[in-house]
């Protein structure tokens, strides 16, 4: 009689791999690769790949309601639903199809390679901080290190190559240049970072790591339960939808409806001062945006007549996170990381915000 433990076994670890592949070149082919290739066009020919979905041509947002909220959230779930989809079957993909020790080894160290390759693996995700973090939950499940899976998901916004050409043929390529510069720093100095802080929680990956893991889970693919692959694949995607949709919907509606208070006006009167430079920084910190939303969002601004020290802030706080993502990450990280994480962030906004004015930008 065959048993669960043969069964698992009979499905060859190679199969579950091809899978996870086709689904991720699959995936990331029709829901990114394939329309910000077409956009890049519009880009060049137009300086403009849409209106401001923070405030439209508006000056200033809509007041504090439930149209605003309903309306925010509308406009931003159409943006981003099937990126959304795309990163939750990846996030769970990468738990149940993926031989574990591979992440380890890839990932798994609290040295510096394991950051940088954190961040060559996001190259081509592009996905936004919200539609990353449930494959940085996933990563961090496998026993990733803290600093790798954070350059995997600042990597996906900050080193995002459709965002940054739009930015250049949109803004000008001098606003590329400091973004690509200082999201370098980001990614990988803030990796980095993190893990130094975790090397006296996480232990650095060796062989007899490798070997343990590889002899408590034969198939490769950490599986749980002896279950099979794909069953188990199913049952962590319901698992981390459910936990992770509510709240990300109920704090996008939140920050649809507050969206005047983060952002109460927009003219020339925002001026290079130090406390319109954090509070815009804040702001841009908390809310959530689509993939590439922070370009139409500046070009709105300094359209307006927005100083160039709080626009260059928004522009590296508006992507790499935001309140809903942090929340999805939340029991993936330490608190004291989480908050390196996010003060590293504000630390770069305001080092951009000085290099744009002492530039002349």
């Amino acid at each position: 009689m065959t048993t669960t433990s043969d069964q698992r076994r009979a499905v060859h670890p190679g199969l579950g791999i091809a899978v996870f592949v086709l689904l991720a070149v699959a995936g990331l082919f029709y829901v990114k690769w394939s329309p910000y290739y077409q956009r890049a066009f519009v880009a060049a020919e137009n300086h403009s790949i849409g209106a401001s979905i923070l405030m439209g041509a508006d000056a200033a947002p809509p007041a504090p309601s439930l149209a605003a909220a309903l309306n925010y959230a509308l406009a931003y779930g159409k943006a981003i639903w099937q990126a959304m989809v795309l990163g939750l079957l990846l996030g769970s993909a990468v738990q149940a199809l993926l031989p574990r020790r591979w992440i380890v080894r890839a990932l798994g160290g609290t040295g510096l390679g394991s950051v940088v390759a954190g961040g060559l693996l996001s190259l081509p995700g592009m996905m936004c901080t919200c539609c990353a973090a449930p494959v940085v939950a996933g990563l961090r499940r496998c026993q990733a290190a803290p600093g790798s899976a954070v350059a995997f998901w600042l990597g996906n916004t900050m080193l995002n190559p459709a965002t940054l050409v739009f930015m250049g043929f949109v803004l000008g390529w001098k606003w590329t240049g400091l973004r690509l510069a200082l999201g370098i720093v980001m990614v990988f100095g803030l990796g980095w970072l993190i893990n130094r802080m975790s090397r006296g929680e996480t232990r650095g990956f060796d062989e007899a790591q490798a070997r343990a893991m590889q002899a408590g889970a034969a198939d490769g693919n950490g599986g749980e339960d002896g279950m099979h692959p794909f069953a188990r694949w199913l049952r962590l995607f319901v698992r981390m939808a459910l936990r992770l949709i509510p709240e990300y919907i109920v704090l996008v509606l939140l920050l649809g409806a507050a969206r005047a208070w983060l952002f109460p006006h927009v003219d020339a009167g925002i001026g290079n001062e130090l406390p319109w430079i954090v509070g815009l920084a804040v702001a841009g910190l908390l809310f959530v945006i689509p993939t590439a939303g922070e370009v139409p969002i500046v070009q709105a601004m300094l359209s307006l007549g927005i100083a160039a020290g709080p626009a260059a802030a928004l522009l590296m706080t508006l992507p790499p996170v935001s309140l809903p993502s942090l929340a999805m990450v939340a029991r993936s990280f330490r608190a004291a990381e989480l908050a390196t994480l996010v003060a590293g962030v504000l630390v770069i906004a305001l080092a951009a915000a000085g290099l744009a004015i002492a530039l002349g930008f």
